[in-house]
């Protein structure tokens, strides 16, 4: 199978934006990640949203921009005009617990403390409606695409989901 645009998505903390790029730095593919295109540039980072419409607009701009792209992150609720362009979608689901463990980190790592309403709104994924970034939200997303949709489910390495979509991706009978 031949994929152009590739969608990684999952809870915040599941990992899309390190096998995004490994990814599509493996495929000669060009990496987008959805946060560029959703937060203005501040410092501190993550505070300002980009306003819908110009988030879309840089964004389908990115994609025409190259033939193939890897987009990691979500779209959920604001890509619409996106969602139906993607030749395959990727969903990671890992443990509550190890995901809410990496965002810790990765707040200490970026900002040397944790952001507590953060990690609560993190946390809300596995358990929250679809009215907000969650579980139930993303798979009612999943429920509407007609392009394939690779589930990778636990705590696996990068190579492990590198892995999984080259399998994916290998024509029938022909070696990689």
């Amino acid at each position: 199978m031949n994929f152009h645009l590739i969608h990684i998505t999952g809870a915040s903390g599941s990992g899309t934006t390190t096998p995004g790029a490994a990814l599509a730095l493996r495929l000669g593919y060009r990496h987008l990640d959805a946060d560029d295109y959703y937060w203005e540039l501040t410092h501190p980072p993550y505070r300002v949203k980009r306003e819908k419409d110009r988030r879309l607009h840089r964004l389908r701009e990115a994609m025409e921009s190259s033939e193939r792209n890897v987009l990691s992150g979500s779209i959920c609720g604001w890509g619409a005009a996106l969602e139906d362009s993607f030749d395959l979608i990727i969903y990671l689901r890992i443990p509550p617990d190890v995901r809410l463990a990496r965002l810790r980190a990765r707040e200490i790592i970026r900002h040397g403390k944790v952001n507590d309403e953060f990690i609560a709104w993190a946390a809300l994924y596995d358990e929250g409606d679809a009215s907000v970034r969650s579980r139930a939200r993303h798979e009612q997303w999943l429920a509407c695409r007609t392009c394939p949709i690779l589930r990778l489910e636990g705590d696996m390495t990068v190579e492990d989901r590198i892995a999984a979509v080259k399998k994916l991706m290998k024509p029938r009978g022909a070696q990689m």
